[in-house]
């Protein structure tokens, strides 16, 4: 099956619990299907580059995904109609990544130029 990287972006007034719920459940949802979701990385809270929906911020979670095409169609599908997700973004990927996504790899440095 091809890999997946999926990004989705839930709205601020949620809970952190509530937006990694939204994780499990789709992860649920994608391996009752005969998918496999690889790995689950919550980035937190963060900033919007432009407003969606009225909103400035959004929790943002990432999966790595070994699933078949008909299924990311699908699980778009859902996304879409979902009022907590604002926005997702799926890209297809060689190999599954190894280590932490470049998210949570630049944690705890300071890149910030003086």
């Amino acid at each position: 099956m091809p890999y997946y990287e999926h990004t989705f972006i839930a709205r601020p007034d949620l809970t952190p619990q509530q937006a990694q719920g939204l994780a499990e459940d789709f992860s649920k949802w994608i391996e009752e299907r005969g998918g496999r979701v690889a790995r689950v990385e919550y980035w937190g809270l963060r900033q919007l580059a432009y407003r969606i929906k009225k909103h400035r911020k959004g929790h943002y979670v990432f999966m790595v995904l070994d699933v078949p095409k008909d299924l990311v169609a699908e699980l778009e599908h859902r996304e879409r109609f979902s009022e907590d997700i604002l926005r997702h973004l799926t890209v297809k990927v060689k190999e599954l990544p190894e280590g932490p996504s470049p998210m949570l790899a630049g944690r705890g440095r300071d890149d910030r130029r003086r």
